[in-house]
């Protein structure tokens, strides 16, 4: 590629970005915005009337713009990513739906929040996508899909492609498929950082240094992904090349199977995914449980004038 074709591929996309939310997947995937230089800082801006939370003061460092008045991140952006707890979507659908126009592309990331259920409580003409992805956001090495709605076009899912292809791979998948993917990719992450200390554990235990054990560890699992993707073959075939006749490989990966490795691996996505599912009736609840808005904000995060801003709690 020539110089010109990449600097086109590297400018910043002009896009105003909008987090309702301002938690861990909201940080990193505006970390991974920024640090690809897909979006500017400037151009992002973040809410939630949790203003104490440590992520707040991440993003603000950060140079993203914020805000604990969700409808100024609405009025400020043209993508707006709702970042929140599956059982808080329906107030912020409630107390936005005024204020989302059609010129809005509104993805959401709420775990097992399924689109029709969004977009009953918007305008008719709202463009609503569904999307699932990981915190490897942060370090351009994110796993991110999408599902359309009625109303998105094919415009609305170059814009996904452009902005998630930057911070890792993106793909559009049925909306069917998103709760396996939650399982899986969503999850995935968590499952590997348990892998990473536990492969840790035994090498100390073997006589190695804790931080070289760790980076040894990690690469490992960054090396053999990327030799999965770039060599297309199966990851059998690519296991049974590591492992020689009499050799210690298959004697470890002889441990595994008796320890139900792979059953394990197989339950822990299954569990995830149900999970996901359950978490799809507190999304698409018709009216507002403001029982559980109270108990995910936090004590002393302005809760009390929160909650009388929004009708929820009469002032005494």
């Amino acid at each position: 590629m020539n110089s010109k074709g990449v600097s086109i591929l590297l400018k910043a996309i002009d896009m105003n970005i909008g987090f309702i939310g301002a938690g861990n997947l909201a940080l990193y995937m505006a970390q991974g915005f920024v640090k690809s230089g897909a979006i500017r800082a400037s151009q992002i801006i973040a809410s939630t009337p949790e203003t104490k939370k440590v992520t707040v003061k991440e993003i603000k460092e950060l140079g993203v713009k914020f805000s604990k008045d969700n409808k100024i991140t609405v009025e400020q952006s043209k993508l707006l990513i709702l970042a929140v707890k599956p059982k808080i979507i329906p107030f912020v659908l409630d107390e936005l739906n005024s204020y989302i126009t059609k010129d809005h592309l509104i993805v959401s990331f709420a775990a097992g929040v399924n689109i029709a259920s969004i977009e009953k409580k918007l305008q008719s003409d709202a463009k609503v996508m569904r999307g699932m992805t990981n915190t490897c956001c942060a370090v351009k090495e994110g796993a991110t899909v999408y599902a359309t709605g009625k109303n998105a076009t094919d415009q609305d899912c170059q814009i996904m492609e452009q902005i998630f292809g930057r911070v890792g791979t993106v793909e559009e998948v049925e909306e069917a498929h998103i709760d396996a993917v939650t399982g899986l990719s969503g999850s995935g992450p968590a499952y590997a950082f348990e892998a990473i200390e536990a492969l840790s554990d035994g090498a100390v235990k073997m006589g190695l240094p804790r931080g070289i054990a760790l980076r040894l560890g990690a690469q490992s699992l960054i090396g053999a992904g990327r030799m999965l993707l770039e060599t297309g073959k199966h990851p059998g075939e690519l296991k049974d090349a590591i492992c020689s006749p009499e050799g210690a490989t298959i004697y470890a990966l002889h441990h595994l199977e008796k320890g139900g490795f792979r059953s394990l691996l197989i339950d822990a996505v299954e569990a995830s995914c149900c999970r996901t599912r359950d978490l799809q009736q507190q999304g698409s609840e018709e009216a507002t449980d403001t029982e559980s808005i109270k108990k995910s904000i936090r004590e002393g995060m302005h809760l009390k004038d929160f909650l009388e801003q929004n009708g929820i709690l009469k002032s005494s």
